[in-house]
């Protein structure tokens, strides 16, 4: 079966160019979604995932659509591969029933993930001599008047560290790190 995934991320953006793009594979079954891909938590993925049967094949206009990085893109193709799913990319055109195909999205994941890498330490280096000149004081620390009873009513079980969060209109980890420093200055 010809199963094509397609996927924009906002409701404000228009998917009428991948499904035009795929119509020449003769689609049996479409998934089409408008969500970011910042995880892999997406309804209509995990539905042609489980969908998907062992000699089928997946169409996708590009990488981007099906995965933000390389990590999450070699996980999904391993995961179809372990099915007897294949992969054809439009844009890319790679087709993981080929030779040709695997030894390309490997090549793609390597050199993907050398650059992410270049980045990463660019970025670092960056930081470093931005903060010997003084430039960069990193994220302003998060100060909550009354901390003090916050943290009480959440020791005393009146809320959970969600609620907490919510109320206090910070993440979980900014929670977690709250409440870390709280207790050490105890």
């Amino acid at each position: 079966m010809n199963i094509a995934y397609v996927r924009v991320s906002t409701v404000e953006q228009n998917e009428a160019w991948q499904l035009e793009a795929l119509k020449k594979y003769n689609i049996d079954k479409w998934f089409t979604e408008k969500v970011s891909a910042k995880d892999t938590n997406r309804p209509e993925l995990k539905n042609m995932l489980e969908f998907a049967r062992t000699g089928d094949t997946i169409y996708i206009h590009d990488f981007s659509r099906i995965a933000r990085s390389t990590k999450d893109l070699l996980a999904i193709v391993e995961a179809l591969e372990n099915k007897g799913i294949y992969l054809v990319s439009n844009k890319e055109n790679i087709d993981t029933s080929t030779p040709t195909g695997k030894l390309m999205l490997t090549m793609i994941g390597a050199i993907n993930e050398f650059e992410r890498q270049n980045l990463l330490e660019r970025q670092r280096e960056g930081i470093a001599i931005a903060k010997q000149n003084g430039k960069y004081k990193g994220k302003k620390a998060i100060q909550i008047d009354n901390f003090e009873e916050y943290y009480n009513r959440y020791k005393q079980r009146e809320l959970n560290k969600v609620q907490l969060a919510k109320e206090l209109n910070i993440t979980r980890p900014t929670l977690d790190k709250l409440i870390k420093e709280h207790e050490a200055a105890l």
